[in-house]
């Protein structure tokens, strides 16, 4: 246990106690131990590092609207610190911000008076407030430990059930569709597609606090394996395929997240207004009203207004070959006009159904080299490769993980298995 300022406080506290004790009982027998000094190995921490030794614990959680006052209030501590605590510690932490329904606990003397609070931050920290004569704002970091797992299946109906019916946490499957946002519509997967994933748990003691990285992960999809594999070095945090290629692409598969594709690309639709035959040059992704739609690439705001049969549309070019367009926004999003610059992902507005539509929905349309495409059957190009100062690191990380992803996926065709490997060295021996 690492030494802690307040250890001293709490030694001055068990030593006038006990000063206290001895004189209430008059005269103490003759002991072998009574020059003996209090050593803080002789002291009860509680699981914040705290000494619990001759004091009380109240625990509550923040209530809605409570101040960092209404908290200390009952434990007689003076109004004038509590706003020089609040007031000389916002830069460590600001008490503005403790949470409705987070856990804290005051420690208190036994005359009631509270010398410490324990405020639970996050499942990872916590903030200790010094009370005392000096009083004082720390943060503290819990020990993270980190484990690898490895969970293979087959889907049955998405990944999302498989992966949680097996006992993994859901993130994985958010994570999953992260990684493969460029190559995989997971809206879209079929029954039978297989998966092999090893990634990163983080544990404060034996609870779980948060999923780390996909460290390796092969997704069989329609008879078609793709691999991912993380690579870290410096400036550089990226998946990258089996020949060293980003996964990110230059642009999203979707612009939104969707119920379902309303209509696809077609160069003869029957028009649901206008009752006749037409082109449709363009692929219509239903979805919640309001829901945000996302630029799918870098790029320029070209046009950011409403039309009469567009309704409110945004229109981005991306350079000299692509550009895209956004249709039957509820509202653009504030900010969103020509000559603004937007990055992938980033919010350009909201799921309507203004214009000339039947229902909510973006039709999200594709220009390349001037002409419109179907964007779903084009040959999307990556944002680069590995650099090159990287290649041969990268190849070693790739093959030692290539080990553990190749073989037969999930040969029982509704088998699901998830396991523990120990380390993280365990998976990077031959």
């Amino acid at each position: 246990m690492r030494d802690r300022p307040y250890l001293l406080a709490a030694l001055l506290i068990a030593a006038a106690t006990f000063f206290l004790l001895t004189r209430s009982q008059g005269p103490a027998e003759p002991s072998s131990d009574a020059d003996t000094p209090i050593s803080s190995a002789s002291l009860t921490m509680d699981e914040f590092g705290m000494p619990v030794d001759h004091l009380s614990i109240s625990e509550a959680t923040v209530q809605r609207n409570e101040t960092f006052s209404d908290l200390l209030n009952p434990f007689n501590v003076s109004y004038e610190r509590i706003v020089s605590l609040a007031r000389d510690g916002r830069d460590t932490f600001d008490v503005r911000r403790m949470k409705f329904g987070q856990t804290y606990r005051v420690y208190t003397d036994s005359s009631g008076v509270g010398l410490f609070m324990v405020y639970e931050r996050d499942l990872t920290s916590f903030v200790v407030f010094d009370l005392g004569e000096e009083p004082s704002i720390r943060i503290e970091e819990r020990d993270v430990s980190v484990r690898v797992r490895e969970v293979e299946g087959t889907i049955d109906r998405s990944l999302y059930v498989t992966l949680v019916d097996q006992g993994i946490h859901p993130t994985v499957a958010n994570r999953m569709s992260e990684v493969y946002a460029w190559q995989i519509d997971f809206s879209l997967i079929q029954k039978g597609d297989a998966f092999r994933i090893i990634f990163e748990e983080e544990y404060v003691g034996e609870d779980l606090v948060n999923v780390g990285n996909i460290l390796a992960a092969r997704f069989e999809h329609r008879k078609e394996d793709f691999f991912a594999f993380h690579y870290a070095n410096g400036t550089i945090d990226e998946h990258y395929d089996q020949d060293g290629k980003s996964l990110r692409k230059a642009f999203l598969i979707a612009p939104v997240e969707y119920k379902r594709i309303s209509s696809s690309f077609s160069y003869r639709r029957f028009h649901p207004v206008q009752k006749r035959f037409k082109a449709h040059l363009g692929t219509d992704y239903a979805a919640d009203p309001g829901t945000p739609i996302m630029a799918t690439g870098d790029g320029v705001v070209a046009e950011a207004r409403y039309g009469q049969y567009n309704g409110n549309y945004v229109k981005i070019r991306h350079n000299g070959t692509y550009t895209t367009q956004y249709l039957h926004m509820s509202k653009i999003k504030t900010g969103i006009r020509a000559g603004v610059a937007v990055k992938q992902g980033q919010i350009i507005g909201f799921v309507g159904s203004t214009g000339l539509a039947t229902g909510p929905h973006v039709c999200y349309r594709f220009w390349k080299e001037g002409q419109q495409v179907d964007h779903r059957r084009e040959k999307i190009p990556s944002v680069g490769p590995i650099p090159g100062e990287f290649a041969v690191d990268f190849s070693i990380e790739r093959d030692r993980w290539m080990r553990k992803l190749a073989g037969r996926l999930a040969p029982g065709a509704d088998m699901t298995f998830a396991r523990l490997l120990e380390t993280p060295e365990a998976i990077t021996s031959p």
